[in-house]
């Protein structure tokens, strides 16, 4: 068999192109993209370096300052006590910083203390005012009474000579409540009275530890909110033993709550009835009020 091999086709023949129908080179070139410019960079670096510096100084200034401030309140608790001067306190305690008088005064102390004392004399004179306050109470004593009463289950009654305002409630409150807290720690307790019957001239008294520990401790067993009626009010107490030590102390202090503050008239001691007081009342009834002891 003959097989004939066909010849590839002519290649078609390309005219030249003038290179003339090309536009000029230069109007084809693109721009170049814009290069950062490198001052503008280099501000902006050298400014962020100086605010990271900033903000780390800060820190370190903060951390130095904290640590010199607990190193100052450390020196401080060192020194409020020493055993060459004693007790001194700390130092924002003392006000007289704020107060060039009382400084010079203080200073002159050691140096002329006739003339420190001439200068303190001069001040409290000139306030007076400021420092002495007007009393509000009563100059008449208060009439004590005991009426059946009982260590163990009685009221205690009290006749103002004016209904108490809500400062004095409070005092009166704080003033009970104290009573009864030394009372419950068996404070009150007039078999050991080591110190109170010792000599006034013995300068160092000495105390039986021994001895105080046998005494028979004393107690409070329970005590009742402060109702108030207008001008009158009661408390309901459960002592538990009889202690009357315990009664001088109320009645102090009572003695001059009424002289300094809010007159009493009479404090009773005993007895289920009193006066006005009106049973059953509630905190509807007008100037009816009552407080947690």
């Amino acid at each position: 068999m003959l097989i004939r091999l066909r010849s590839p086709p002519a290649a078609p023949h390309l005219l030249p192109i003038p290179t003339s129908s090309f536009p000029a080179k230069s109007h084809f070139s693109f721009p170049s993209p814009p290069k950062p410019s490198s001052p503008n960079l280099t501000v902006t670096r050298a400014g962020a370096s100086k605010k990271a510096e900033a903000e780390v100084f800060v820190e370190y200034r903060e951390e130095e300052e904290e640590v010199e401030r607990v190193e100052e309140e450390e020196e401080e608790e060192e020194e409020e006590f020493s055993h060459s001067s004693g007790y001194r306190g700390r130092e924002d305690e003392k006000k007289y910083d704020r107060d060039p008088e009382f400084a010079d005064i203080l200073g002159s102390c050691f140096d002329d203390p006739q003339k420190a004392q001439t200068k303190l004399e001069e001040r409290i004179r000139r306030k007076r005012s400021k420092i002495l306050h007007t009393k509000t109470g009563s100059a008449t004593p208060i009439q004590v009474r005991f009426n059946k009463f009982g260590f163990s289950n009685s009221y205690i009654w009290f006749e103002f000579y004016n209904a108490p305002l809500p400062q004095d409630i409070t005092l009166i409150c704080i003033t009970i409540r104290s009573w009864h807290i030394i009372g419950r720690l068996g404070g009150c307790n007039s078999m050991n009275m080591q110190l109170s019957q010792s000599p006034l001239d013995n300068k160092r008294p000495k105390y039986d530890a021994i001895q105080g520990a046998n005494v028979t401790p004393t107690t409070f067993y329970n005590i009742g909110d402060l109702e108030i009626q207008d001008n009158l009010a009661r408390l309901w107490v459960d002592i538990g033993i009889s202690e009357p030590l315990l009664l001088d102390v109320l009645i102090n202090a009572l003695t001059c709550i009424s002289s300094d503050h809010i007159g009493i008239k009479q404090l009773v001691f005993g007895g289920s009835e009193f006066e006005d007081w009106k049973e059953n009342s509630t905190s509807e009834y007008p100037g009816f009020s009552t407080h947690k002891i």
